[in-house]
């Protein structure tokens, strides 16, 4: 059973979310608030896999509530909902630590395969929003995150990577792990496909 909490702060959706979802069968909603800064305490209070939460809540924004239930229960994933279909927003969001981007508008079906899939250890963004980030002319990656992501490319272990940047192992695993989360990849090689598409790294160098 995937233990769910839902943050919305709008009652009638949060009710209507909450019994949907826990029709389900796999997905239990164990704890719920109207408030983004509520979030971190009653996720404490509740301990549940997954968040799902409002990018415009009272208190906080979705935004800053994932940042710091993130650093609160870094185990637990956060999915966030949006009705506005914003690369911006979907960067933010990325990079405080949720794991998963989804419109408000999509269907209840979609919610609940996006939640067994964040729980799952993957990343699941919109696809429309996708395609806008990747189609972005300004990268998300910082210069080391290309720079790692290049090598990457090329077909360098993480033990070469390290010794190439002057990293430790884990650093560059890190490094790999927060590309792959800002650019919406299934893994690695993905992430590295979709940079090059995008232009923000070199193609791929062969030898």
């Amino acid at each position: 059973m995937i233990r769910v909490l839902l943050a919305e702060d709008h009652g009638v959706v949060r009710g209507a979310l909450t019994a949907l979802l826990n029709l389900t069968g796999d997905i239990e909603v164990v704890a719920d608030t109207d408030r983004g800064d509520r979030v971190v305490p009653h996720a404490l209070a509740s301990a549940p896999d997954v968040a799902v939460i409002d990018i415009e809540m009272p208190g906080v924004d979705g935004v800053e509530a994932t940042r710091r239930l993130r650093q609160a229960m870094p185990a637990c994933r956060v999915l966030i909902l949006t009705g506005l279909a914003s690369t911006t927003l979907l960067r933010r969001a990325m990079e405080a630590g949720a794991s998963g981007f989804l419109l408000k508008d999509s269907p209840t079906d979609r919610l609940a395969e996006s939640i067994r899939r964040v729980a799952a250890g993957e990343c699941m963004i919109d696809a429309s929003l996708a395609l806008a980030a990747m189609s972005a002319t300004t990268t998300p990656l910082t210069d080391r995150e290309a720079a790692v992501l290049g090598l990457v490319g090329s077909g360098a272990t993480t033990g070469e990577i390290a010794a190439e940047l002057h990293l430790s192992a884990a650093t560059v695993r890190n490094y790999i792990s927060s590309v792959i989360t800002k650019t919406g990849a299934r893994n690695r090689t993905d992430a590295v496909r979709i940079a090059v598409e995008s232009g923000w790294i070199e193609g791929l160098r062969h030898t």
